[in-house]
């Protein structure tokens, strides 16, 4: 299995755990949440990272997840990579962290950090704004005395 760690801004990386916890379950084995402070020492944030990474090895290698490339956070996790041991993928989502948990079991961290590139870009799209389906536009309804005077119309659940 692949140690995952998630280092953002706090307190993001927290809250995306927290996140993670709600979909899955309370117990996620070999992930932790680092948030960086604004005042932190980058030195000493990065022999923490060392540390929070080896406790997530479970013998496959760790992937880094980071809110945000040229940032605090992704600065401290490209001084800990490791080619092939410690990756890292900067652009942080929801999407991202829970395709990487529901696969890492299965993949290798090569493999596995294509994936979580994937899932963060698959989680990003435009939402259209139209109605809902399965219903439709009427200009007025005499039983709300006319209809509007500013010429909307409403929804109606078509049966």
């Amino acid at each position: 299995m692949i140690g995952v760690l998630v280092i953002a801004h706090a307190p993001l990386a927290a809250a995306m755990l927290a996140c993670a916890h709600h979909v899955y379950g309370e117990d996620i084995p070999a992930v932790r949440a680092f948030d960086v402070a604004a005042d932190s020492d980058v030195d000493a944030q990065v022999e923490r990272v060392l540390q929070a990474a080896a406790a997530v090895d479970t013998g496959s290698g760790v992937l880094i997840l980071v809110d945000l490339f040229g940032a605090t956070p992704g600065n401290i996790a490209a001084r800990v990579a490791k080619p092939g041991r410690i990756e890292v993928v900067a652009g942080l989502n929801l999407s991202m962290l829970l395709k990487v948990l529901c696969y890492r079991e299965s993949l290798s961290l090569s493999v596995m950090t294509e994936k979580a590139v994937a899932g963060g870009v698959s989680g990003i799209m435009k939402i259209a704004s139209t109605p809902p389906q399965d219903q439709q536009r009427i200009p007025s309804d005499p039983r709300d005395g006319g209809g509007s005077t500013h010429g909307d119309a409403r929804l109606q659940d078509q049966q």
